[in-house]
């Protein structure tokens, strides 16, 4: 009975000796923690300063932006340290309300892309920097592009052409409609994009004179019309697949914690390319009054002897979301003729 008794004594010793020592151990290895989390957030912010003083050296960047970024850093690891030091504080009281009610349980999991404990309200912490990275640094954005301008035609690819052309040039439009998707070239962040999508163009030609298109011998020419023209426009409608090489000159953000991700359509691009596409149709509106004074309106449709395949060299030099535009057909306009459409306008890019 007595050696029991004694048995019992020195079990029950060795367990609160135990827990004593265990209780003792986690408080040290959580103050420890803190220490790093405190050193580790201070050196970190030590070399982002460094670094941007560096920036500031070789001028790369004013004295404004680099107390923008310096006060941005430290309000960064301020709350990283508040954030981390907050979560190994909840630990110790953990810790130590186990001790109170007689158990020690303590949960070390080392601290990365994503922490997560509960207590008995079912309190969720997470914290996921590489979503939040993704999320800002995509390699392929969209577009909604729309365009505008004037239009009208070269011979022989000689600019000079356009001043005795036979198309009003202030009342020749063109209008743009399309969807466009912008690829980075590289998976970092960078200037070069690969820009290419699905546009629909209506291209307008106003000929001068109170003429009209006519078909003579499978050759399209331009006659005179017995009546007073009103109106007189050759519509075509292509469907076209634009290609382009663009140069966006936006500056790149800068986050909180020195991560540099793309920032697009926020300061000059240059896009130099060109497009293939197919003729859908063509119409020629008339409109004029007849020997009684009626109006009257005709609708002409047929080809007019237009090639149904075209592709050509477009660009565009823009500032953030609008820009001039300008593009050239390089196949004639008419079948077995010198004549090729070219447009001037204005491109907006709706990112």
């Amino acid at each position: 009975m007595i050696r029991i008794i004694l048995v019992l004594v020195l079990l029950s010793t060795t367990i609160a000796f135990s827990q004593e020592k265990t209780f003792e151990k986690e408080v040290e290895k959580i103050s420890k923690r803190i220490e790093e989390i405190t050193s580790q957030q201070k050196d970190s912010l030590k070399q982002k300063i460094e670094k941007i003083n560096l920036r500031l050296k070789n001028n790369e960047i004013t004295d404004e932006k680099a107390a923008e970024l310096k006060k941005r850093a430290a309000n960064y690891h301020a709350k990283q340290i508040e954030l981390n030091a907050g979560i190994q504080e909840y630990k110790l009281q953990q810790l130590v309300q186990d001790k109170v009610d007689g158990k020690i349980a303590s949960e070390d999991k080392e601290d990365g892309v994503r922490v997560s404990f509960f207590d008995k309200d079912f309190f969720v912490l997470r914290t996921d920097k590489k979503e939040k990275k993704k999320r800002y640094n995509k390699r392929t954005t969209t577009q909604f592009v729309f365009a505008m301008g004037v239009n009208n035609v070269l011979e022989n690819n000689n600019f000079g052409s356009l001043n005795s052309s036979d198309y009003k040039f202030w009342q020749s439009h063109f209008y743009e409609l399309g969807f466009t998707f912008k690829t980075r070239f590289t998976k970092e962040p960078s200037k070069t994009y690969f820009k290419y999508g699905l546009s629909f163009l209506w291209n307008n030609l106003r000929p001068k004179n109170n003429r009209y298109h006519t078909l003579n011998d499978n050759a399209v020419v331009l006659e005179q019309n017995a009546m007073q023209l009103t109106e007189s426009r050759l519509r075509h409608v292509q469907m076209i697949f634009p290609m382009h090489l663009e140069f966006d000159f936006s500056e790149n953000k800068v986050l909180s914690d020195d991560t540099v991700v793309d920032n697009t359509h926020d300061g000059v691009r240059l896009g130099l390319g060109g497009f293939f596409g197919f003729k859908l149709g063509t119409r020629q509106y008339l409109e004029f009054r007849n020997d009684q004074g009626t109006l009257v309106e005709e609708l002409q449709k047929g080809d007019f002897n237009m090639n149904t395949v075209n592709y050509g060299l477009s660009g565009y030099l823009a500032y953030e979301g609008i820009g001039i535009y300008l593009k050239y057909d390089l196949n004639p306009l008419f079948r077995n003729t010198s004549t090729r459409n070219i447009s001037l306008g204005v491109r907006l890019d709706l990112n």
